[in-house]
């Protein structure tokens, strides 16, 4: 009572309705006829041609997008900014008739300095 009529220990899943049980699956079919099928189309000339063209595209993608995205990025360490205040200070110096760099860091002016003695 209970049991069906197949082996012990035989389990069978049912089909969808309208699965024909000597149909294969169409992807089998495909890669029995194309071996080196990539599961754009089943025929084998068009199957690499799609192949190709999407490989190319997704490269070309990455590439192009990589390469904008790193040219975007904002200034590491500021070294480009610095570099333009450093052109700046010289051409500003130049225009006062000073020299580009002092002994001093501090102006010696300003600085409170103990009597001498």
């Amino acid at each position: 009572r209970g049991r069906s009529a197949g082996s012990p220990g035989a389990v069978t899943l049912p089909r969808p309705l309208g699965a024909d049980a000597h149909e294969e699956e169409p992807m089998l079919v495909a890669q029995r006829k194309n071996p080196d099928y990539h599961g754009f189309s089943a025929d084998p000339d068009a199957d690499m041609l799609n192949m190709r063209a999407a490989f190319l595209a997704g490269i070309s993608i990455a590439i192009v997008l990589g390469s904008v995205f790193v040219h975007y990025l904002p200034d590491y360490g500021l070294q480009q900014w610095a570099r333009r205040e450093a052109e700046i200070q010289v051409r500003e110096r130049e225009r006062r008739g000073l020299p580009l760099l002092t002994s001093n860091y501090y102006d010696p002016k300003r600085l409170p300095l103990p009597p001498p003695e």
